[in-house]
């Protein structure tokens, strides 16, 4: 594989979910995910799987679970996140989706991050991990107000492995 990129929203205090739910309706950051993950492999835990609820079309969904006989028609199930990386070995890019312990698994792994910044501080229960400032480099950051679809300020970045 060229590239393991994480993709993850995120608000200012680092909370990407309460109850297995978003905490935010942003369709800039939906539309944004899919443009960037269309025709490539995803690879999510099954919690994030379940929140979604089915295989997103056009890509390819790889779910982690510590459950041995889960079967998800449409997914291919992995019991590791390294299973799941050497399934991937011939993509030219795949991408980490969630949750939180598959993004603190990844982060050592992953070459690059696109990231949504959510300005805004939210009372969650599920936390992405700090993103330690030596390591990656931001390559590119636009910032958009807040609209009449997109409630809340947000930027995108894109950072990669220092």
């Amino acid at each position: 594989m060229n590239k393991l990129s994480i993709i993850v929203a995120i608000s200012e205090n680092n909370a990407i979910g309460k109850n297995n739910q978003l905490l935010w309706h942003l369709p800039a950051d939906l539309k944004h995910f899919k443009e960037i993950t269309m025709g490539h492999t995803i690879i999510m835990g099954r919690k994030t799987y379940d929140s979604i609820g089915k295989p997103l079309p056009n890509r390819r969904s790889i779910v982690i679970t510590r459950s041995k006989d889960l079967v998800i028609e449409g997914v291919e199930v992995v019991n590791s996140l390294a299973h799941a990386i050497e399934l991937c070995k011939q993509d030219e890019e795949a991408f980490i989706i969630g949750g939180a312990e598959v993004y603190k698994q990844a982060i050592s792994y992953a070459t690059g991050i696109h990231l949504t910044k959510v300005h805004q501080n939210y009372e969650a229960d599920t936390f992405f991990p700090e993103i330690n400032p030596t390591a990656w480099r931001e390559i590119n950051s636009i910032t958009y107000p807040a609209d009449e679809k997109n409630n809340v300020a947000y930027t995108f970045s894109s950072l990669e492995r220092i």
